[in-house]
């Protein structure tokens, strides 16, 4: 039985076709991320910002790890730009 205080087990889902990705705790879904900052931020939002999210064995990261974020571009535009 794991102990009462331990932090849940968090996924980072596969990559959207945009590029996003879910952030889920359990059965809950704790946002939507597009970059690894916002994975940060997510757990922080959630009381979880104790676990190393890049290095974590609490954290599965599906479909590409921390530094994949396929569909998003560095030089990425809002619509109506340029």
């Amino acid at each position: 039985m794991a102990h009462p205080t331990q932090p849940p087990h968090v996924v980072v889902h596969p990559p959207a076709l945009d590029g996003s990705r879910r952030v889920t705790a359990g059965d809950e879904t704790l946002g939507i991320a597009t970059h690894l900052d916002d994975v940060v931020e997510i757990l922080r939002l959630a009381d979880l910002d104790t676990i190393e999210v890049e290095e974590s064995d609490l954290v599965e990261w599906q479909g590409g790890g921390p530094d994949d974020w396929p569909g998003l571009s560095e030089h990425h535009e809002p619509p109506g730009a340029g």
